[in-house]
């Protein structure tokens, strides 16, 4: 049955995330987008924190914990985020439901692969200004796009204690941007509309380890890494003569096509590190640092401006706890709860000011008939940025969800 649900899923997932629209922050414009989160609904719950091994849940930020799986695992997960912008003058509210992951993890023996689909960046902004002269000109700016990532994984058991991992990525994705300005005394405005087609590969490392300190008592640590890798893009420029019509529409009178260069986007190194202790299948508690050389980074066309890049850091502090995860009689016993807190400084600086994020998050991980699968629920609050500076401050509260569906593959039938 539930190769019938992935295959449906994968298609299904695969044309959503092509085409949705993943962020609605203006700071997605630099680079190649706002960087999403590559994890699932309950990791995400314990602010990030990757550190745990889980046999019957998938952990996309470090490979080497395929080998921690005991049952063949499908995961799909989205999130509706609900953000509040504002300047030190303006706010606005929007609002974005989207496809977060989709992916297949299969043990055999001591050696476990994965594969899937992950949105790795998003753009998507629209915003309307008017300059202060005496005779006023509108703007309109506007994007949408992103770059998605197929990848595919393996996990080995190296010992009892150690495992490691390796998993290589395909990311290729479009990002399309308009700006429009007019005057309500002149009869035609212009558009200029910019478009990237993206592609390159890349690869991640991983290696986890545990350990029993006492009889109940075990400590885990990973270590992940990511080296510095490429992606390629083929830039496009036209710029529109237009003009309104009655109907709220806009016609174009002329095109003419501009000559731009395409250009490389170095994807920054990662190397992340955490630690965590606590009793398995009953609580535990853990801390990791993420470090990303996003310095190294830089904009799809040479002539934006008004941004530059610096490395990066994130903490993530979280946990889990289950007060009987084999009760029989109380359900609630067998529900994960779950927290966390993040920080990052996000790489991404605007007038000489670092943009950073905080967010505080909480979840439950939900039994389905069992306690193998689970729909996992997620809560995110979180702020971006400042709205002093001419910046922008963004509030937001994400609701995410996750299904994570549990079965035996590569059995031999005992019976016909």
């Amino acid at each position: 049955m539930i190769k019938k649900i992935i295959v449906s899923l994968c298609l299904l997932f695969s044309f959503s995330a092509l085409a949705q629209e993943g962020t609605s922050s203006p700071y997605s414009y630099y680079g190649i987008g706002d960087i999403k989160f590559k994890g699932t609904a309950e990791t995400r719950a314990m602010g990030g924190l990757s550190v745990f091994p889980d046999s019957i849940h998938l952990n996309l930020q470090n490979p080497a914990h395929l080998a921690s799986l005991k049952l063949t695992t499908f995961s799909i997960g989205g999130t509706y985020a609900n953000t509040k912008s504002k300047t030190e003058t303006q706010e606005g509210k929007a609002r974005r439901t989207t496809l977060d992951y989709l992916a297949v993890g299969v043990p055999i023996g001591k050696l476990s692969f994965g594969f899937g689909l992950i949105p790795y960046s998003s753009v998507g902004y629209k915003i309307q200004s008017v300059s202060e002269d005496d005779v006023p000109i509108y703007s309109r700016y506007s994007g949408i796009g992103g770059v998605n990532k197929v990848f595919f994984g393996a996990g080995y058991k190296l010992t009892k204690k150690i495992n490691i991992g390796a998993d290589v990525q395909y990311n290729f994705g479009t990002v399309e941007t308009t700006n429009l300005r007019y005057q309500n005394e002149i009869q035609y405005g212009t558009r200029e509309n910019n478009a990237s087609t993206i592609k390159g590969f890349n690869v991640d490392f991983g290696a986890t380890y545990q350990t029993k300190l006492n009889k109940k008592l075990s400590f885990f640590s990973s270590l992940g890494f990511t080296p510095e890798s490429k992606v390629e893009l083929s830039n496009t420029r036209s710029i529109d003569i237009i003009q309104f019509i009655s109907s709220g529409g806009i016609s174009i009178i002329e095109t003419e096509e501009v000559d731009v260069a395409n250009t490389i986007i170095k994807l920054p190194s990662k190397f992340s590190f955490g630690s965590g202790l606590g009793e398995v299948k009953k609580w535990l508690v853990g801390a990791e640092v993420t470090l990303l050389n996003t310095s190294v980074m830089s904009n799809r066309f040479n002539d934006i401006n008004g941004a530059t890049f610096e490395n990066s850091v994130r903490y993530s502090l979280g946990g889990y706890f289950i007060p009987n995860y084999n009760s029989y009689s109380n359900y609630f016993k067998k529900i994960t709860y779950r927290a966390g807190l993040r920080y990052e400084n996000t790489g991404l600086v605007i007038q000489d000011k670092s943009i950073t994020d905080f967010a505080a998050n909480v979840g439950f991980g939900l039994p389905l008939g069992g306690i193998f699968s689970k729909i996992n629920i997620g809560f995110e609050m979180g702020k971006r940025g400042t709205k002093y500076y001419n910046l922008v401050e963004e509030n937001y509260f994400n609701i995410s969800v996750g299904l994570s569906l549990t079965d035996r593959w590569f059995v031999k039938r005992k019976f016909d």
